[in-house]
């Protein structure tokens, strides 16, 4: 993969090869897979049309395998957020494709999701009962942190944490109740930091409560978030902070920041099988309003 002529990232077929996933899931013993696109292939900073032209293909071939193995995959959209116009309809037109839900940045070009013109995407996906996937990208400060692999290492789960923050602070969980909202690895580091968030909304409402006078604690427990922590301690944490039913199973397959074996770190903590079984793949169904029946072999 390449941006402009720059080496960005190589890939394998399992990025692509629906044959070659069900192989690698079936030695890692994953029933299921949910497929979303690579972050770096959002493009919002493209022409609308050709965000849009590109949003299409991507969610056609993801389609197309859904459709090929229903039993093994979910689908989840990408849109040319870039144009909110265009990406409602694109929406649209997933649902209809059969995909359960989208996929968005952490941002839009540096622009934070609790925007008003983001609305209309979330009031979309409310009533057509999409889940939204939010992912880090474009991650702030990488240009000031380029060694180390620090924007992935520290810029994505700062950019989730902005994500929430910005989502909650901005009233969207208010004004969209029924959204669906999951976030990546954990929820960053939002869920480290809520003490902090929280006393900033206590000390400073001026700045803070200017459009939702609703304590940030309050919604704990009203999104999901994933599994991809890779600390049994932390992960314990998050499940206690958010709850067992808002936890699912995160794999960041097929990339080296995610886990070898899904679900491993799940299974070995000290936890009832009823509360596994919620976050091995209960707590997935529900975020995407799908039932397990569907995909009985």
């Amino acid at each position: 993969m390449m941006k402009d002529d720059q080496f960005f990232r190589e890939i394998q077929d399992n990025c692509w090869d629906a044959e070659v996933r069900m192989n690698d899931c079936n030695h890692t013993h994953v029933d299921v897979q949910v497929l979303s696109t690579i972050p770096v292939m959002f493009n919002y900073w493209a022409k609308p049309k050709d965000g849009l032209d590109i949003s299409k293909f991507l969610n056609d071939h993801i389609a197309e395998v859904v459709e090929r193995y229903p039993k093994r995959f979910v689908g989840l959209g990408t849109l040319p957020l870039q144009s909110v116009d265009l990406a409602v309809t694109e929406m649209m037109r997933c649902k209809k494709l059969g995909l359960a839900g989208i996929e968005i940045g952490s941002n839009v070009n540096d622009i934070n999701l609790n925007e008003p013109q983001f609305f209309p995407i979330y009031q979309a996906a409310q009533e057509l009962d999409m889940a939204v996937f939010v992912h880090p990208w474009n991650m702030m400060g990488t240009k000031n942190m380029s060694k180390y692999w620090l924007p992935w290492l520290v810029g994505m789960p700062a950019e989730t944490n902005r994500a929430i923050c910005s989502l909650l602070f901005g009233g969207v969980f208010e004004k969209f109740p029924k959204v669906r909202f999951a976030f990546a690895h954990g929820g960053g580091s939002f869920p480290a930091n809520i003490g902090r968030i929280e006393q900033g909304f206590r000390v400073r409402p001026d700045l803070t409560a200017i459009d939702n006078e609703v304590n940030p604690r309050d919604y704990l427990g009203h999104f999901y978030v994933d599994s991809l922590i890779h600390d049994p301690k932390f992960l314990q944490y998050v499940i206690d902070l958010v709850g067992e039913d808002k936890v699912c199973v995160g794999s960041d397959y097929p990339f080296p920041l995610g886990e070898e074996y899904p679900g491993k770190e799940v299974e070995e903590l000290d936890l009832p099988k009823k509360s596994k079984d919620k976050i091995l793949y209960r707590n997935a169904l529900n975020w995407l309003n799908l039932d397990k029946k569907i995909f009985a072999k």
